[in-house]
């Protein structure tokens, strides 16, 4: 897509000046939030927006490399806290356990950002069935089986929160996108879920944003284009933001400063809720 001088796809960069930073005294080293999808886009801008909070991050991905650029990002911003790389499959049920135990072992584990997701644009009648199942196991299963695990953790450490990543599409649905539907929805049942077990000890919150300016979401503006026979400016300006009253995608730290301001005392009553920054998509109308 040719990029213009108000090109919908620009806005805050990732840097340290652009990281909402928050006054809460359990963001400290001791504190480890562990993030999945940390390798890139949403994950890691959260990764690294919670360590400029002054946590230790336990950051997770099947993306190794993607996670010591992360790591290393940190570093180079000098990061009040610290992003430890933990490298891990969520769709292996082993691995979802050592991950969880590793970062417990950093220190006291209070916060859980599910973040990780995938994408696949195709009608129902040609939607792979492995693939369906894939982004399954890695948006539902995994954090389901990452919150549960980790939910002893956050108890024994005084509490914390889940922080789960919806979408608008966690709201309403647009076609070609059957698993990215039903996993968003999903993934707000379980916020819920999750809201309703904590007993106050353990939030949940979901964020649901539309379109943010990510690999995930440029990588699907090609199949988009192809499946509806229009350009992909015209995918971008009339598809992806043509409903939203803000013409221009978030951008991954605008996100993550969600995940930071959720996952904070300032937030205590936000259990069970969602974040919903979706520039009016979902509650405005022409």
């Amino acid at each position: 897509m040719p990029e213009s001088a108000d090109d919908p796809t620009d806005g805050p960069a990732l840097s340290p000046e652009n990281v909402l930073t928050v006054d809460d005294d359990r963001y400290t080293t001791d504190s480890v939030a562990l993030v999945t999808g940390a390798a890139s886009g949403i994950g890691r801008a959260t990764a690294l927006a919670l360590a400029e909070n002054g946590l230790t991050v336990a950051a997770t991905d099947v993306d190794e490399t993607g996670l010591e650029e992360t790591a290393s990002t940190a570093a180079d911003w000098d990061a009040p806290g610290e992003v430890e790389v933990i490298p891990g499959d969520l769709t292996d049920d082993e691995d979802l356990r050592e991950i969880v135990d590793a970062a417990a072992d950093l220190g006291d584990l209070r916060f859980l950002a599910n973040v990780a997701g995938l994408q696949h644009v195709a009608p129902i009648e040609e939607f792979p069935e492995e693939q369906y199942d894939l982004m399954q196991s890695v948006m539902l299963r995994a954090p389901t089986l990452l919150a549960k695990y980790a939910f002893p953790h956050i108890r024994e450490s005084g509490g914390g929160a889940v922080g789960n990543m919806s979408s608008i599409h966690g709201h309403y649905t647009t076609s070609d996108k059957v698993a990215y539907n039903v996993c968003k929805f999903g993934i707000r049942g379980l916020t819920q879920s999750l809201a309703a077990e904590g007993d106050g000890d353990v939030r949940a919150f979901s964020v649901s944003t539309g379109y943010v300016a990510t690999p995930l979401v440029t990588g699907q503006i090609p199949d988009t284009a192809e499946q509806r026979g229009i350009t992909e400016r015209e995918v971008v300006e009339d598809v992806m933001l043509g409903q939203s009253r803000v013409k221009e995608m978030m951008t991954p730290v605008e996100v993550a400063n969600l995940f930071c301001f959720g996952f904070s005392n300032h937030a205590r009553h936000l259990n069970g809720g969602d974040l919903l920054f979706d520039g009016g998509v979902t509650t405005t109308y022409e």
